[in-house]
């Protein structure tokens, strides 16, 4: 290979290293904005320096894009998101003045269908700015995300908030899931069980009791 083949594929390959940084590094600058409470342009600004400082001092695993964004459905996402935090501030509001220190909490295990880091770590961030869920704990392994969720007290309301998170990640799916995963998504609303990720690699590779099983297995799998 001559130079300027050489130095084609390295250009190549930055170019490949920017585009696949550029995703994290808009969500780093959207969640700095949040946490702030501050969406105002110089402290997005503030906030994308930060991002890139970040990504250029620790090692940041590429996100894989599905491909497709359906801007109305995050529009319609958006508005639902703002009533959520609505709700659920009163709820919390309520539980606190009726409830008080009696209110029982729970720490719920919710399996996810996608594999996917960049939906995981959309879900995750989407429960923490709703008032009264908190993830405490992400099994990347399982696609599995651990939430302190208020107000708990039995098995149906454990499912209830179960169910909730995982109609979060369906409408996040419809936003910007793979093409596959939407169409799982289509099924499901047609009448088929939900198959969470950790139902997939159990079935291909049979049950497995850690996070760490369950990501060796997916490497075994991965290399056949």
């Amino acid at each position: 290979m001559d130079e300027s083949s050489k130095d084609a594929s390295r250009h190549d390959r930055r170019k490949l290293n920017v585009l696949q940084k550029l995703p994290l590094l808009i969500w780093l600058v959207v969640v700095w904005g949040a946490l702030w409470r501050d969406f105002s342009l110089g402290n997005l600004v503030f906030g994308a320096l930060i991002a890139l400082a970040v990504s250029h001092a620790f090692y940041l695993p590429p996100i894989e894009l599905s491909g497709r964004f359906n801007v109305p459905r995050a529009v319609v996402f958006l508005g639902w998101f703002l009533k959520q935090v609505t709700v659920a501030s009163f709820h919390v509001l309520r539980w606190a003045i009726v409830k008080g220190p009696k209110i029982r909490n729970a720490v719920i295990a919710v399996p996810l269908r996608s594999p996917s880091d960049l939906l995981m770590t959309a879900v995750g961030h989407v429960l923490s700015l709703i008032p009264g869920s908190l993830v405490v704990e992400v099994d990347r392994g399982a696609a599995t995300l651990y939430v302190h969720a208020m107000n708990a007290p039995t098995p149906e309301s454990v499912e209830e908030v179960r169910r909730g998170i995982q109609d979060i990640e369906a409408r996040l799916i419809q936003i910007m899931g793979t093409r596959a995963e939407l169409s799982a998504l289509n099924r499901e609303r047609a009448g088929a069980p939900m198959v969470a990720h950790i139902d997939t690699v159990r079935a291909h590779i049979g049950p497995f009791n850690s996070a760490a099983g369950v990501e060796k297995a997916e490497r075994e799998q991965g290399g056949q």
